[in-house]
């Protein structure tokens, strides 16, 4: 017989592991490994101090006030209201432009030339809209067993309206979320002139309403200019602008001097978020002084980018950055209930507390708020615990 020479055996072959920028989620959580290599961090930093501004910049400016023993006829109001000089604390808490900003970063960074935008949009959507079946399964029999209990009409509809008032951000961002290959091809024709002519647009919207007696409803059309803004120029700066300090300090001084300039000259209200009774809101809908105020933050939020990314190299800061980014849309989603709840939760066990149902027109009630805090924090983190398990009820099975 022939002797038929053996073949080798051949090498074992390996899996070539993805690159470190692909083993990332696409919605900012660590993929299995624990590769982050790829993500900006600062920028999932930003998103972070965004969702604490928002959920304190609420949990500070909404007050449940009760009609004397009658903890059952709750009102809303707004310490703003009654001390106008603190209005420098909406100042910091409110981040709405840092938000739409990183969401245009994080947009314009998904879209890829091999991969339909639709497929990306569409998961992106999935996980903005998880949470929201559970919060009207969760409410509807809240506002029953509360007008069980004789909570009335009006403070119902006031707590009904608060759990459903950060939905207009959620519709806005998703909309411009939609739009963004649309907005990236118009960063690459025309640059830092469509930022140009949003402004103007908000503008020339302010001043029909203001001063040429246009009918009020025009001024929500600064919806979409406002808006769009901070999110243009975040698909600008993920396209590869505004890099340099000096647009940073630009951006910062300019916005800050315009702000300033309008609440002093041109009677802007000082408050960066809506004041009950108010004549005028920055937010609702936003003016020609909100949206320097968002260039205003988005110039600091380009300067604190290399800081940021320095301190966020440290692993502790980096858990508790991802931590909070991990169930960012819930919290939003969520904060307001938790405030709720212990309001609602305290009213019926031990009728009105002060800094949860007294009159918000002194520094105590600011005092006792402050106290209350972590009670509400802890109240949102249970929330946050059970509505996360309950949006992916297979996930324990699928990481077995």
């Amino acid at each position: 017989m022939l002797d038929v020479p053996r073949l080798p055996k051949p090498f074992p072959t390996r899996r070539t592991p993805p690159p470190e920028h692909d083993r990332t989620a696409p919605d900012g959580r660590p993929a299995a490994g624990g590769g982050t290599a790829g993500r900006d961090r600062a920028v999932d930093a930003l998103r972070a101090f965004a969702i604490l501004g928002v959920v304190l910049g609420h949990w500070f400016v909404t007050a449940f006030v009760a009609a004397g023993t009658d903890v059952t006829g709750l009102r809303v109001t707004s310490p703003l209201k009654a001390m106008p000089e603190f209005a420098p604390v909406s100042w910091v808490l409110q981040t709405l432009a840092l938000f739409f900003l990183v969401g245009g970063y994080a947009a314009a960074k998904g879209l890829r030339p091999d991969e339909p935008w639709g497929r990306r949009f569409a998961g992106r959507l999935g996980r903005l809209a998880r949470p929201l079946p559970l919060l009207a399964v969760v409410w509807a029999p809240v506002v029953a067993a509360l007008s069980w209990a004789g909570f009335g009409g009006d403070t119902l509809y006031a707590l009904v309206k608060l759990v459903l008032s950060p939905l207009w951000f959620l519709v806005v961002f998703v909309v411009l979320t939609a739009l963004t290959p649309a907005v990236a091809a118009l960063w690459d024709r025309c640059g830092a002139w469509g930022a140009v002519a949003l402004v103007a647009a908000t503008a020339l919207v302010d001043a029909g309403r203001f001063a040429l007696g246009a009918p009020a409803w025009i001024g929500w059309c600064t919806v979409l200019t406002g808006w769009l803004l901070p999110f243009y120029l975040g698909v600008g700066w993920a396209r590869g602008a505004l890099r340099s300090r000096r647009t940073a300090a630009g951006l910062l001084a300019g916005g800050a001097a315009a702000t300033a300039a309008l609440v002093a000259f041109a009677g802007y209200p000082a408050s960066m978020v809506g004041v009950p009774g108010a004549d005028v809101s920055n937010l609702s809908p936003p003016t020609l002084a909100a949206v320097a105020f968002g260039l205003a933050q988005t110039g600091l939020a380009l300067l604190l980018h290399g800081p940021l990314t320095r301190w966020t190299r440290r692993p502790r800061v980096w858990s508790a950055v991802s931590a909070a980014n991990r169930p960012a849309m819930t919290i939003y989603l969520w904060h307001q209930t938790a405030l709720m709840a212990v309001t609602v939760g305290t009213a019926l066990a031990f009728g009105a507390v002060a800094g949860l149902h007294t009159r918000p027109d002194d520094a105590a009630w600011i005092v006792h708020r402050v106290v209350w805090l972590p009670v509400v924090a802890l109240v949102l983190a249970g929330i946050v615990a059970v509505v996360r398990r309950a949006e992916r009820p297979g996930s324990r099975t699928r990481r077995r």
